[in-house]
């Protein structure tokens, strides 16, 4: 058995409709499965989101106050007026702001940016900011990708005569600031038909809706906020996206030039990733450990120069970014298995002073895949007592839900249910801390803390073909609402299995099936090897991908998640000590229990280990219920180690040992006619030092060495032969007995006989007897258990 890391999720569908859907939009079987989960049941469905065409642009005036912002923007531009910007430092808010900066830069305006410090000035328009602006002549303020909380903020704009507009897709809280207008799908009462905009494209639609056309030209900056900010790329996103990442492979605006050439990205064609885990981190960095400016500089630079030192600029802040966030995420961990271990602390709720304020939410996302807990990881700041938060969850706990439940302690936070920012006082940290973990006992159970892989489609390895690979592709880009198809095949086979990388941390297998053969490369999993044998039907959940090399081209499947629901057998009989010593050491001991059947020292095969000798203690004191079993040594006889399953239980592996100092198996086992001449002999010589003769003997007859020993001990038990000091007579009118009444002869033959089936026989030998004689009798004995 090998335990899957997640809990594998198999959606399922209706065959009829499956055949439905292939046969009207000639799709193969295996593709519409997938469409039928994304909910694209009909056929006009599935063409507007595999065609590229087939998706169009809302009408930017379907959101609520649109017309008002658009006629206020027109009334600045015409009067010349000083507008500001008001943007974020993350990747979306740096992208908003180039973006409607841009469009801006078109109309003519008098307009400039400002993006607040995180460190400083913190989330958010701030009041200071608000009164500089004003005192400098701005008439407009304008925020994006932020403000949807910033009450005091309206109020103060307004007490100052200063036109404020927010722009935001940030969900909006009970009492929404009183500014000029508010442009956010999510507002109560806003009819715009898609609610999941990024921040960047809600300044997307007001850009569109200012020059009245789609600002095609502004698609490569707005799909770097639209994929990094992890909104469903779905629906308008999904047309964002897609269009983006064709205009960001062609763009010739210098900022995504350079940035696209320290990212070492090249001529080929750009996707999510390429957003999601290069521009996209670079684009956060700045704002993360400094000013995001030079982010935003970037995005507007007019020259190739300025732009390419912008970008090694803001590469080297990414490159710090990246120690700072390993340096802070180690010493998170020790805080946590040392102050609040999972197993006292549903919520991770967890701060230090000095932490890097910009990076909390990184490590967050760390400690969530570490522990699969919600969590929230602080900055702390004794002199003015505040602690600033970021919070990231898991499936079934909503962060912003259970957040708002104490607004009372919580006066500045807002996020998304995955997702939270927050700015609270340094002495009510564990107040919250106390209240969330009663509120996760409330909506949370034990399975909820296992991680959640959503499998898209149980397939079979006959059906990937590069025809499907191609097919799937078709349904890029992939992100959050459209996550890359997850497959999973059930109870394949392996073709072969091997370590592979320099320092062998990888894995490469192949799967079969009915003849048909895939293969599968599993990162960072290579340790799995020595978990899995060969003969194991494994299940397997990853992605599929076309991997090309030297000129062949076939689909591969990228591993996430491997297991094996049935028991496995490890055969570990060719290991001598202390070999066998340290391959058991490095099991789970906790799930190991080692046995001994013949009570020799087999401790120093394992030294430092526990080990249970059968037949000292009664086996209903062993449970033996997926636990890993390690045969150290033969059985004294089969119903010994069939005793030991029946009362015990099924363990998930056998490591099958089976040590022994001497074989019985390769000593010489004398034929009814040796043993006949031997006796002969005896009585030819009327007493015979067969002690001092037996090498003699033995090569003469061509023997092993101990069978002339072995033959004169049964002679003895059965009463033909005396002996005394080495020396044997035959006995006077022995009566007739048969060999087998000899008990020293039917235990040679019983131990040659072990060892034949025990040592020397084949690997599937093996398992099949085990299976048959131990393993069902353990399962017979549990379902028996069960019943009763």
């Amino acid at each position: 058995m090998l335990k899957p890391r997640a809990r594998w999720q198999v959606q399922t569908q209706d065959q009829a409709e499956i055949d439905a859907l292939a046969e009207s939009c000639q799709l193969p079987p295996l593709v519409a499965k997938l469409l039928l989960n994304r909910g694209l049941k009909e056929q006009k469905d599935v063409q507007r989101f595999l065609d590229k065409d087939g998706l169009s642009f809302y009408d930017p005036y379907l959101m609520d106050g649109m017309k008002e912002t658009v006629d206020r923007i027109h009334q600045a531009v015409e009067l010349q007026e000083h507008i500001v910007v008001f943007g974020d430092y993350d990747a979306d808010g740096v992208s908003s702001t180039a973006v409607l900066m841009h469009a801006l830069k078109e109309l003519g305006a008098l307009a400039e940016y400002y993006v607040p410090n995180r460190f400083t000035e913190g989330y958010g328009p701030n009041e200071p900011a608000l009164r500089r602006a004003k005192e400098q002549g701005c008439s407009l303020m304008i925020t994006v990708d932020t403000g949807i909380s910033a009450v005091h903020e309206a109020a103060v704009a307004k007490e100052i005569g200063l036109d404020f507009i927010i722009t935001d897709h940030h969900e909006p809280p009970p009492v929404l600031p009183d500014a000029l207008v508010i442009l956010n799908p999510k507002k109560p009462g806003c009819l715009y038909p898609f609610k999941s905009l990024a921040g960047v494209g809600v300044a997307f639609k007001l850009a569109h809706a200012l020059l009245d056309r789609v600002p095609v030209e502004l698609l490569d900056i707005a799909v770097i906020g639209t994929i990094a900010d992890l909104v469903p790329l779905v629906d308008e996103n999904r047309l964002i996206a897609r269009m983006g990442l064709e205009a960001l492979q062609e763009s010739d605006k210098p900022g995504l030039l350079a940035i696209k050439k320290v990212c070492g990205f090249g001529a080929d064609a750009m996707e999510a990733d390429h957003v999601g885990f290069g521009i996209g981190p670079r684009m956060n960095a700045a704002g993360r450990l400094d000013s995001a400016d030079p982010a935003v500089d970037l995005l507007l630079a007019d020259d190739l120069g300025t732009a390419t030192k912008l970008a090694e600029d803001i590469d080297q802040l990414n490159k710090e970014r990246q120690s700072i966030v390993n340096e802070m995420t180690k010493d998170a961990i020790d805080l946590v298995d040392e102050s609040y271990p999972i197993s006292e602390n549903n919520v991770i709720i967890i701060g230090k002073e000095g932490w890097n304020a910009g990076v909390i939410g990184i490590v967050a996302s760390r400690l969530v895949e570490r522990y699969y807990r919600p969590v929230i990881v602080m900055s702390f700041d004794s002199e003015k007592g505040k602690a600033k938060g970021s919070a990231r969850s898991i499936e079934g706990f909503n962060m912003f839900e259970e957040l708002s439940k104490n607004r009372e302690i919580l006066p500045h936070f807002g996020g998304h249910p995955m997702a939270a920012g927050l700015t609270m006082e340094l002495d009510q940290v564990d107040e919250l801390r106390r209240r969330l973990h009663q509120q996760a006992d409330e909506v949370l159970t034990e399975e909820d803390y296992s991680p959640i892989a959503k499998v898209d489609v149980l397939a079979r390895v006959d059906e990937v073909t590069l025809s499907v690979v191609k097919q799937l592709e078709k349904l890029a880009p992939f992100g959050v609402g459209n996550p890359k198809p997850k497959i999973m095949f059930e109870k394949v086979h392996l073709g072969q299995i091997r370590r592979i990388g320099s320092d062998s941390s990888h894995l490469k297998l192949s799967l079969t099936e009915q003849g048909a053969t895939l293969d599968g490369i599993g990162f960072r999993m290579g340790h799995l090897h020595e978990e899995i044998t060969r003969s194991a039907a494994i299940q397997a959940l990853g992605t599929l991908s076309v991997n090309e090399w030297n000129g062949t081209v076939k689909p591969q499947l990228m591993i996430e998640d491997l297991a094996v629901s049935d028991w496995q057998l490890f055969d570990w009989r060719s290991l001598k000590p202390p070999r066998v010593g340290e391959r058991v050491s490095e099991l789970n001991q906790s799930d190991t229990v080692c046995i001994a059947f013949r009570g020799e020292p087999t401790e120093q095969l394992v030294p430092g280990l526990d080990v249970y000798h059968a037949g000292t203690t009664e086996y209903s004191s062993l449970s033996l219920h997926d636990k890993y079993l390690v045969l150290l040594d033969v059985p004294r006889d089969k119903e010994q180690l069939e005793e030991l399953f029946k009362n015990a239980g099924k363990p998930s592996r056998i490591y099958a040992i089976f040590y022994q100092k001497e074989d019985s198996f390769f000593s010489s086992n004398p034929t009814r006619e040796d043993f006949k001449w031997f006796y002969a002999l005896i009585r030819q010589h009327k007493q015979l030092q067969f002690k001092k003769q037996q090498k003699q003997i033995e090569s003469h007859k061509g023997w092993s060495s101990g069978t002339v020993q072995f033959m004169a001990e049964v002679f003895e038990e059965l009463g033909f032969i005396e002996s005394k000091d080495g020396v044997a007579f035959p006995a006077d009118q022995p009566s007739k007995k048969d060999l087998t009444q000899s008990l020293i002869y039917r235990s040679k033959l019983q131990q040659a006989d072990l060892e034949n089936d025990f040592v020397y026989s084949s690997y599937d030998q093996l398992r099949n007897w085990i299976e048959t004689a131990c393993i069902t009798a353990a399962d017979t004995n549990h379902n028996v258990e069960e019943q009763v």
